[in-house]
């Protein structure tokens, strides 16, 4: 079986790391107090404008100042190691397909390759800077598609490739009929180990 599979926030912490930096450049450059509003219902990634209540344009500068710390300091999710290994081991081919984009302050793929490689990620294929990841998903013939973001779920399960959600504070309250919620690494395993052709 071929298991395609977002980093952010569905194999890493990111969520938490971001809001710890979003915290410091909230009080540090802003000057202000930090809020944290609730978002349950949000269908792509750029929710940091929205949930700290900045103003526009000030998330760009946000990333522009921590995209390098946040991608660097994320840690894998509890238990997504061993899961990923047996995953591996069983004879599934994984294809690691992020939407991390290049930047000309460093290198994206180096240091995504450089964490990889030092988390002792399996996998058979990595895909940066995938910002359709249905191209991707169609070109590599997943069988299944993992990520946190509804809005690549939805466009790869239009395709009828079977999809889950990694469930995260920000995609809690979106719901597709096509797209099976999962809630843990040992869940989405379960899951796996059901369908008809797991290795």
């Amino acid at each position: 079986m071929i298991v395609g599979i977002d980093i952010d926030d569905t194999i890493t912490d990111t969520y938490e790391v971001m809001m710890a930096y979003a915290s410091e450049y909230t009080v540090d450059v802003l000057n202000k107090e930090p809020i944290m509003r609730d978002i349950s219902n949000c269908d792509n990634h750029f929710y940091m404008r929205n949930l700290n209540e900045w103003n526009e344009g000030e998330d760009l500068k946000f990333l522009d100042e921590y995209y390098e710390k946040i991608i660097s300091n994320v840690k894998p999710k509890t238990l997504s190691l061993k899961y990923l290994n047996k995953i591996h081991e069983e004879g599934n081919k994984i294809i690691l397909i992020t939407a991390r984009w290049e930047t000309d302050k460093f290198d994206v793929k180096k240091i995504t390759t450089n964490w990889i490689k030092e988390n002792n990620i399996p996998y058979d294929k990595l895909i940066i800077n995938a910002e359709n990841k249905l191209i991707a998903a169609k070109s590599e013939k997943l069988d299944v598609f993992i990520d946190d973001s509804f809005q690549n779920c939805k466009m790869v399960s239009s395709a009828g490739i079977k999809t889950f959600i990694m469930d995260t504070r920000v995609n809690k309250g979106l719901k597709d009929d096509k797209i099976e919620r999962i809630y843990s690494w040992p869940h989405l395993y379960m899951k796996l180990k059901k369908l008809e052709n797991y290795n």
